[in-house]
């Protein structure tokens, strides 16, 4: 990959965007991970002002402060960057109480682990909103597109996704080369929803690469291994689950004779 003039393309698609839509800049969720420490600082790149926001859930503090320590990093390099820290453990909790707890655990987790992200979402977009900004989304490929590792109206509630034709491996390669932390760059994949340690691997059952390649697998002569033929099986299964996320919402279309 030509890391400069891929980053300069970006960034041009940013502020060319930015400009036609009539919008002042853009805000950005920081996590701590590497998606989102791209994302912002390739809209800081475009000189337009771009507000980080920060947004703790119970989150485990090795998250916090890699975002807090990426929030310093590019405010300090652009004078048009500006922060916010909006606590929402609280709001959080008190929605928790107000409902009621279902007998599966596991979709109740699920359930709750996806109102984080749409908290999150909501949040993001009240800044957009007094601001005039634009919400750049944080998806990469292969989870935008491959294995729909994303909340619906959480994560995937944005106004232009960057990023989303990188897979993770260039994502890496890019934020290198834009002088995104150590801490970030080594830290595990993890959408920090669950409130533990789990990481992305831990819940795809896959690395990023190995679904990457998964992603990209045309069957030919050469037989895949035990290992591949596991993850291509993981990979199949999550893009056919979760096409309801990668595909435009259903429409009802009525019949012309039912309008007469």
């Amino acid at each position: 990959m030509k890391k400069k003039q891929t980053v300069d393309h970006i960034v041009k698609w940013l502020r060319n965007y930015c400009e036609t839509s009539g919008m002042k800049g853009f805000v950005v969720g920081v996590s701590g991970g590497i998606d989102s420490a791209l994302t912002s600082t390739l809209c800081a790149m475009t000189g337009k002002p771009t507000l980080l926001v920060e947004m703790p859930i119970h989150q485990a503090p090795s998250h916090v402060t890699r975002a807090q320590q990426h929030m310093g990093f590019l405010e300090n390099r652009f004078e048009q960057v500006s922060c916010e820290r909006v606590e929402l453990t609280a709001s959080f909790d008190t929605l928790v109480s107000s409902l009621p707890q279902a007998s599966n655990a596991a979709l109740y987790n699920l359930s709750l682990a996806n109102s984080r992200a749409r908290m999150r979402m909501t949040t993001l977009y009240y800044f957009a909103g007094i601001h005039r900004y634009l919400v750049a989304g944080t998806g990469n490929k292969v989870e935008d597109f491959g294995v729909g590792f994303f909340t619906k109206y959480g994560d995937g509630g944005v106004d232009l996704s960057p990023i989303a034709d990188l897979t993770k491996t260039e994502v890496y390669s890019l934020a290198e080369s834009v002088g995104i932390h150590e801490d970030i760059l080594n830290a595990a994949p993890t959408d920090g929803l669950f409130g533990d340690d789990r990481s992305d691997e831990d819940q795809l059952g896959a690395s990023y690469p190995e679904l990457e390649w998964a992603m990209n697998y045309m069957e030919g002569n050469e037989k895949p291994s035990k290992r591949e033929r596991e993850v291509l099986a993981i990979y199949q299964k999550l893009n056919r689950q979760n096409q309801h996320k990668m595909q435009p919402i259903p429409v009802c279309t009525i019949p012309e004779d039912l309008r007469t």
